[in-house]
């Protein structure tokens, strides 16, 4: 589900959350504006909410990385193990990055509890989230301060994490989630001129941190499947691990994200090509966790 808050902050919140402090026992008012929900705290604080609040840790994921609050306004969560942190990554725009995050956010949601973080400034997961009437089945959050960022493994109340980074191979967020991962993926085209950008990209920034990861092919033409097989074949020969799924262009991923729906969610032509390819690649990565 798409969460957004009008009183936005970057400060204070995320320690609140982190510290395991007790909530008042004095529950939100809620206030159903359509498909949203206001939620009102003591003290004023509010924030709203794409879908229904189906538990307290959707109200508190509205408010953890985007507000501050007083610690006797925010609902307790029970606590669960560190999250996994899957980072999706690359330092060139329009290679498929928020696609991939977004669908495969909504594949993981299947089997267990995800937080989408959605950190590259031009928003495009909390864009394509905020679109839709329909619940993604995961909680999306709007953060690029590399401080509460630095802290995604400290949330316990979900089980995987998946960052959106932006396009920007010396950001201050990548060097805030690229030490926290426990797997990157990287998406990228197989043209040529992509490969050897990508290239450059692993062997300066990723191999050094010693983060498990694969590239992931995406945008490739089913047309012409043998450029994708040629890029697979140079990435081992160069020692760089890619997954053996790759992802197909489809009018399909454009027509989820003007619907703010994961693929997992849209009907019609090509639908299950799309979310088959991305289900391949999400089971790579399971067999990848399994094996680690």
């Amino acid at each position: 589900m798409g969460i957004s808050s009008p009183n936005p902050s970057s400060a204070g919140m995320l320690d609140i959350l982190l510290g395991g402090r007790t909530a008042s026992p004095k529950p939100p008012e809620e206030e159903t504006l359509g498909e949203k929900v206001r939620v009102v705290f003591s003290g004023g604080l509010e924030a709203v909410v794409t879908g229904t609040i189906q538990n307290q840790q959707t109200v508190a994921i509205a408010l953890i990385l985007n507000t501050s609050a007083d610690p006797a306004s925010v609902p307790s969560i029970a606590p669960c193990m560190s999250p996994k942190i899957l980072v999706v990554f690359n330092g060139k725009g329009g290679v498929g990055k928020t696609t991939t995050a977004v669908n495969l956010a909504a594949i993981f949601a299947q089997t267990q509890s995800v937080l989408l973080v959605d950190a590259d400034t031009q928003g495009s997961a909390a864009w394509w989230a905020n679109r839709g009437d329909r619940a993604l089945g995961y909680d999306v959050s709007q953060e690029s301060d590399p401080v509460l960022l630095g802290k995604l493994k400290e949330i316990d109340s979900y089980e995987l994490i998946v960052v959106d980074t932006p396009p920007a191979l010396n950001s201050d967020v990548l060097s805030a989630v690229i030490p926290l991962a426990d797997y990157l993926l990287l998406p990228t085209p197989p043209a040529p001129m992509d490969i050897a950008a990508l290239v450059q990209t692993v062997k300066q920034s990723i191999v050094p941190a010693g983060v498990a990861h694969r590239v992931l092919l995406t945008k490739v033409d089913s047309r012409s499947l043998g450029e994708a097989l040629e890029a697979q074949t140079m990435l081992m020969e160069l020692d760089i691990p890619a997954c053996h799924a790759f992802v197909r262009t489809y009018k399909a991923h454009e027509r989820a994200a003007l619907e703010g729906v994961s693929i997992t969610q849209l009907k019609g032509k090509n639908v299950a090509e799309a979310k088959a390819d991305y289900n391949r690649v999400a089971n790579e990565i399971k067999r990848d966790w399994k094996d680690s």
